[in-house]
């Protein structure tokens, strides 16, 4: 079976966590800390960032969108799939994939997870400490647009990147679950992505990551409720 080094919070492994899920993946799961830098996952990946996913086989794939192609190209004819067939389809997955893994992140998840869970883990002396609030302020700022904008995308479309669940949808939604989890989720922003968020967490795929606890941060009552 395939083991998926991952952190509950890390918005990158609930991506392929959701991924897994959907494809019927089965997986055993180690729990990383990346602020540990423990030797055993260093060895799987120098760079020390979760997730890291190793196939059954043995073979080491390190990283979200890394592990997301790996799993699209090692699936058999005839199987689902969340990548489309044609050339432009996948290019436009592969571009709202690097809006939520780099840009969404960038300018919102990585602040909040970092500002709001990992610095209440790390030693003082490696960073820790209180959240910096003007970071805080910024996500929160800027995680409007981006619920705008995917707004807009869902309003011209069935799904984020057409007509079909692709990876695209997984990536906003993992990005999306650590905000909601974290009380940053400014809803009533845009009743569109609402509604579009209530349909990704109401799916079978979810209920492991609406499952999820970190250990004294509780989730707004909200949070695993698919009708909100």
């Amino acid at each position: 079976m395939a083991i998926l080094h991952h952190y509950p919070l890390c918005p990158h492994s609930r991506f392929i966590r959701l991924v897994c899920a959907e494809l019927g993946v089965a997986l055993d799961f180690v729990e990383e800390r990346p602020w540990e830098r423990r030797e055993s996952f260093l060895a799987l990946d120098p760079a020390g960032n979760t997730p890291v996913f190793v196939a059954a086989d043995g073979l080491i794939v390190p990283g979200a969108g890394t592990i997301a192609e790996y799993l699209d190209e090692t699936r058999e004819p005839g199987m689902e799939r969340l990548m489309p067939g044609d050339p432009a389809g996948r290019v436009e997955v592969r571009r709202l994939m690097a809006w939520f893994s780099e840009k969404f992140f960038a300018e919102v998840t990585g602040y909040l997870v970092h500002e709001k869970v990992y610095k209440r883990f790390v030693p003082a002396s490696a960073g820790g400490g209180p959240p910096d609030m003007p970071a805080i302020r910024a996500a929160r700022a800027n995680v409007r647009y981006h619920l705008r904008y995917l707004g807009y995308l869902i309003n011209q479309r069935k799904w984020l990147a057409g007509d079909a669940l692709t990876y695209a949808d997984l990536a906003a939604a993992a990005h999306l679950s650590c905000v909601d989890y974290l009380g940053d989720a400014p809803w009533n922003e845009d009743e569109t992505a609402r509604d579009w968020y209530a349909r990704m967490k109401s799916r079978p795929a979810f209920r492991a990551l609406l499952a999820d606890r970190v250990p004294g941060m509780a989730p707004p009552d909200h949070y695993a409720n698919p009708d909100f």
